[in-house]
């Protein structure tokens, strides 16, 4: 892989050296954490490389533009359309794309109406998130709660949202774990800061709801799709704190951390430790990532 200064980026319908893009320090969005932004997957298979699931990924990131109240100038074909043309000059197979949108103008103010919008794109090679992925990482609960649509739109993935997930994940580093789990304000179950979660109780594969201030995540929504193909009942509920700990398995799942087994949460280990549903959702969606189950190859936008 090439060092990143020397990677190509697409900014406002131009194309330039990573090294050559420059930010000033009171950028609206650097400052304020006003920035929208989209996470994105491609995978190298028999036909090409392909992105999964791209046209999604891109009406949630204008979606979540709008909830902010960003106007941007890019439809989403000519957003797909910059996407697959990065990727192809920096000839990337298993990437990670990072589109965000931002406001461009260097001024002291909260208010950013009537600043200039631009959208930049930065796509890199990418293998596993977590670096005990296979093995399955260990969780805390964190002390912090997960925000919530009173405060900020949880289902919009902004830049500010996530300073959240960041006190959280830093919370479960310094006690020991890899990730942590967030609990939203009514102490129920909510996701971890980057990802969703799943349960599997007996057959049965347990979520929390989209009421309990998640992310409605792409992986999620897959996950959810794919296990009526595997006979797997998915029930989306309210989950309370003590089911983590009495789950037969536990997994995270999200674009950039694929399918992630969790072993044990609170130092509590998990019952199953073969994790055999989890396993079999994972090898799955590694196959429909790949290309290699032709009913979900409509999943893949092939980058030619």
């Amino acid at each position: 892989m090439q060092a990143l200064e020397e990677e190509y980026i697409w900014i406002d319908n131009e194309i330039k050296r990573y090294s050559d893009y420059k930010v000033g320090l009171l950028n609206h969005s650097l400052q304020y954490g006003s920035g929208i932004f989209e996470g994105i997957r491609s995978y190298a298979t028999e036909d090409g490389v392909a992105v999964f699931r791209l046209g999604e990924h891109i009406e949630r990131l204008i979606n979540s533009a709008r909830i902010y109240h960003i106007n941007i100038s890019y439809t989403k074909e000519q957003i797909e359309a910059a996407v697959k043309d990065l990727i192809r000059l920096n000839k990337l197979n298993d990437s990670y794309i990072r589109p965000f949108i931002f406001y461009n103008s260097e001024s002291i103010g909260l208010n950013p109406y009537g600043k200039k919008v631009s959208l930049a794109i930065v796509a890199i090679e990418m293998g596993s998130y977590f670096k005990n992925k296979d093995s399955g990482i260990r969780c805390i609960v964190s002390s912090w709660r997960r925000i919530d649509n009173s405060i900020l739109p949880p289902m919009a993935k902004a830049s500010g949202n996530y300073i959240n997930s960041i006190l959280a994940s830093l919370e479960a580093h310094y006690r020991g774990a890899d990730e942590a789990v967030m609990l939203n304000s009514r102490g129920y179950v909510s996701e971890g800061p980057g990802e969703n979660i799943f349960l599997v109780k007996g057959d049965k594969l347990i979520t929390p709801s989209l009421d309990s201030n998640i992310l409605e995540g792409i992986t999620r929504d897959t996950i959810i799709k794919i296990a009526k193909d595997l006979d797997i009942e998915v029930i989306e509920r309210v989950v309370n704190r003590e089911e983590l700990y009495t789950a037969d398995e536990l997994f995270f799942c999200g674009t950039a951390a694929e399918i992630t087994p969790i072993i044990s949460v609170d130092d509590i280990e998990i019952k199953n430790k073969d994790m055999p549903i989890t396993k079999k959702i994972s090898k799955y969606y590694s196959d429909i990532v790949r290309g290699k189950v032709e009913k979900y190859k409509s999943m893949l936008t092939y980058v030619g």
